[in-house]
């Protein structure tokens, strides 16, 4: 029986983005999510995270899908949620600093297709990388949720991070997210962080988010809530753990007979759950293996970063070398100033922990590494190696920088206007303009293909069936349905034999 005072703890769902971006590469369809809905908008969510990170590449690369058209699909099927979004501050949705009127278009643009909540979050958790999207956001008067992104290093305290949420609180953030990407958030710093900056700032609304795959995580969530954490976010049970995040239903369970309560609806979780149990078998061949992997509280790898790093070194054939790049990779993150791995700094460093194994430490540089040592990026915690600094000058032939990356990017709207008005199927629209700015390299191809309608890249219901039926046996598989012809050679004589099906 829950206790008449029970706290509320508001939770944020994952399943329409982060869940399957962790579990599967990305790839769920808008025709797997529309069903579930109705369901996910009445269960009493806090939030429902459904755009940004890496969704909006994967609409375009592999779906076909217009991700502004699913952006307005969800507005229209949940009237009653805050919808929820992933932004990388000054990066937006893609991998380089975009100038601030970019900026302010995108935020502007997602606002008005139906976005209400923009977590901000910065690779470098350089507050001034933050600075513009938060303004922007608050200026069409959405929620502008503060980001700290959590890792461990000699230069990561938790009074470093209680500090960078004043930094944020003063920027204008209506909350802070402690957002942990690799699970590496343990249940005693989860409670020190949020202790710390409930009592440093006051009643300020903070949101944790985890992932599971170290398996102690949701003991974190249950430690965040103790110390005052307001949302946690979790991942229906049929679309969680593994690289993903802790169950919903789960957390719902945990907090019974404590002071605490989410106040969802179990029956409609129920009903989201086996939604998505029917819809992830279509998607098996896009999903990570792993379950559980305490390794990355020494490596600090991310999954998603891991795997890409076993493809580089596959296409170089040199797989069996990644032990190698795992123990260079905490080397190169020190060198560069200790950045939390996370999008695009995961993939700067990991790239470059693969070309000092394959080539001699710092022989080649990448151009992204050779600007995040200089600045480009912004400002790490830790102190830069000045030996990798002077290599990183020679190459790029620049100077290192110290002020806001941002501050060095020429106006590029009225550019990039005309750059998307050049293209095959342009509609005319500032939204076609920044799908172009945000992913030039597969933005041309999509927009001359829109009209061809989205694809589905998991199998459908008749595919899944034959392929049930055939390894079965089944005599109801489809397939054969005509004689087939055999050459058979006998005594050095070809013969033509056609056999008729059963």
């Amino acid at each position: 029986m829950v206790h008449m005072t029970a706290r509320k703890i508001g939770v944020t769902e994952l399943v329409l983005r982060d869940a399957h971006q962790s579990l599967m590469a990305t790839r769920m369809a808008m025709e797997d999510m529309v069903d579930a809905c109705e369901d996910i908008d009445q269960a009493g969510y806090w939030s429902v995270e459904c755009w940004g990170g890496a969704t909006f590449d994967a609409c375009i690369r592999f779906l076909n899908e217009d991700p502004w058209k699913r952006l307005r699909t969800f507005r229209e099927l949940m009237p009653n949620s805050r919808l929820q979004m992933l932004l990388r501050g000054q990066n937006l949705l893609g991998y380089r600093h975009y100038e601030d009127m970019v900026v302010e278009k995108f935020v502007e643009k997602s606002a008005e297709n139906g976005m209400d909540v923009f977590r901000v979050f910065d690779a470098l958790n350089d507050p001034r990388n933050m600075a513009k999207a938060m303004q922007a956001v608050k200026a069409v008067g959405k929620h502008a949720q503060g980001t700290i992104c959590y890792t461990v290093s000699p230069v990561h305290t938790v009074e470093g991070y209680i500090k960078l949420a004043g930094q944020l609180l003063d920027m204008g953030a209506e909350s802070i997210a402690l957002k942990d990407m690799a699970a590496l958030l343990q249940p005693q710093p989860a409670y020190d962080i949020v202790k710390g900056i409930k009592d440093t700032y006051g009643d300020v609304q903070i949101n944790v988010h985890c992932h599971s795959t170290t398996g102690v995580t949701l003991v974190s969530l249950m430690k965040a809530i103790e110390a005052g954490a307001d949302v946690v976010d979790s991942a229906i049970s049929s679309m969680s753990l593994g690289p993903g995040h802790n169950p919903t239903e789960s957390l719902v369970a945990m907090l019974e007979g404590t002071g605490y309560t989410t106040d969802l609806d179990m029956e409609r979780l129920l009903k989201i759950r086996d939604h998505f149990a029917a819809v992830r078998p279509k998607y098996k061949e896009f999903e990570s293996a792993t379950l559980v992997d305490t390794d990355i509280f020494s490596s600090q790898i991310p999954g998603g970063m891991l795997s890409n790093m076993e493809s580089q070194l596959k296409a170089q054939g040199a797989g069996d070398r990644i032990r190698e790049v795992m123990e260079e990779v905490p080397r190169v993150k020190a060198d560069a100033g200790q950045p939390p791995l996370v999008t695009p700094s995961s993939q700067i460093v990991g790239t470059q922990a693969v070309f000092n194994v394959l080539m001699g430490r710092y022989k080649v540089l990448t151009g992204e590494f050779a600007d995040l040592m200089l600045g480009y990026y912004g400002e790490c915690l830790g102190e830069r190696n000045a030996e990798v600094v002077e290599l990183a000058k020679a190459q790029a032939k620049k100077e290192p920088i110290t002020d806001r990356p941002a501050d060095h990017l020429k106006p590029e709207w009225d550019e990039l206007v005309k750059a998307a008005s050049n293209l095959d199927g342009y509609d005319g629209s500032e939204e076609d303009v920044l799908t172009n700015a945000m992913f030039p390299g597969v933005a041309p191809k999509f927009l001359a293909t829109r009209d061809q309608g989205p694809k589905n890249v998991g199998k459908t219901e008749a595919q899944m069936k034959a392929e049930a039926a055939a390894k079965k046996g089944s005599p109801d598989r489809p397939g054969i349905t005509g004689p087939v012809k055999y050459n058979v050679t006998i005594a050095g004589r070809s013969h033509s034999v056609a056999v008729e099906p059963a």
